[in-house]
């Protein structure tokens, strides 16, 4: 395992509480501040710059992902569940699950699969222990309970040909792996650990694969990024100047590695704390899927 400290570039100056779900959607870079509702677009990812925020919610924004054929509307993990966002800001909602569990919760990170599915966890404020759930939303509009039993679900990130989900349980350390049916969207037997961070090394939050193969993963509370190959082991460590890391993103074309950071939880911030920051890397990543929905937005 190797380890970098290479300066980091301060991409965007934002001063979010929870700037998360940074992905390459259309030639952009887009990501969300969960708390304030926001979304944002970034088109000149080379240094700092003015992102334009394409909408403001009166709920939490965990993630996005473009719908196709749709120019300018995102399926959204929002507030307690599932919502279409039009061009607009108008939300429709195709389901509100969390609006039924037994604590006050909300939407998490999300993130569409090759298959056209869009795929969210949820979490409770209070970080009630097994309150967190994983959910599937199919081109139908249907939302699907997947998984129940988890604290924080996070991070969702597929393979390229769509068959293996990972996906983190911040609270508890680990990340999962499943095996996923690309024609139906059912898991392929229960999830297994990949990979499961000891005390005092973080959480697992924001992930995402590389076109190696290699499952990038932002470590919330320890100041890094890791690369892990697929068979489990750890290959490389990058150090985030921040304490709470929340997504990654990595460039399609020119290997670059987005970071997106928050200020939530840090008692003396500094100007990247709650920033999109940039470092350079040795491999590409890919551009979002869009989840390919038959309902109208």
């Amino acid at each position: 395992m190797t380890s970098t400290a290479v300066p980091a570039a301060v991409v965007v100056e934002g001063a979010y509480e929870l700037a998360e779900g940074g992905r390459w959607v259309d030639g952009r870079y887009v990501y969300v501040d969960i708390l304030s509702g926001r979304l944002f677009e970034l088109r000149d990812g080379t240094g700092p710059a003015a992102p334009r925020q394409l909408a403001r919610l009166d709920v939490p924004l965990g993630a996005v992902a473009p719908v196709s054929g749709r120019p300018g509307a995102w399926i959204a993990a929002a507030g307690t569940g599932i919502a279409l966002l039009t061009p607009d800001g108008t939300l429709e909602w195709l389901d509100r699950p969390e609006d039924r569990t037994p604590v006050p919760s909300r939407m998490n990170d999300g993130v569409a699969d090759p298959a056209g599915r869009f795929w969210a966890g949820s979490m409770a404020y209070d970080g009630t222990h097994g309150a967190g759930s994983l959910y599937r939303t199919d081109p139908d509009g249907t939302v699907v309970r997947v998984l129940d039993g988890l604290t924080i679900a996070n991070g969702p990130a597929f393979t390229a040909d769509g068959t293996v989900l990972y996906f983190a349980d911040t609270a508890v350390g680990t990340i999962l792996r499943c095996r996923v049916d690309p024609v139906s969207g059912g898991l392929v037997g229960g999830p297994e650990v990949f990979a499961r961070l000891g005390d005092g090394e973080g959480g697992p939050d924001g992930m995402t694969v590389d076109v190696e193969g290699c499952l990038w993963v932002a470590i919330w509370g320890a100041g890094g990024v890791r690369r892990y190959h697929p068979d489990g082991h750890l290959l490389h460590t990058v150090t985030v100047p921040a304490p709470h890391p929340t997504s990654v993103c990595l460039h399609p074309s020119d290997n670059r590695l987005f970071v997106t950071t928050a200020r939530y939880g840090v008692e003396n911030p500094t100007e990247t704390s709650g920033a999109v920051l940039g470092f350079p890397v040795s491999v590409r990543g890919t551009a979002a899927c869009s989840w390919r929905g038959t309902v109208s937005a």
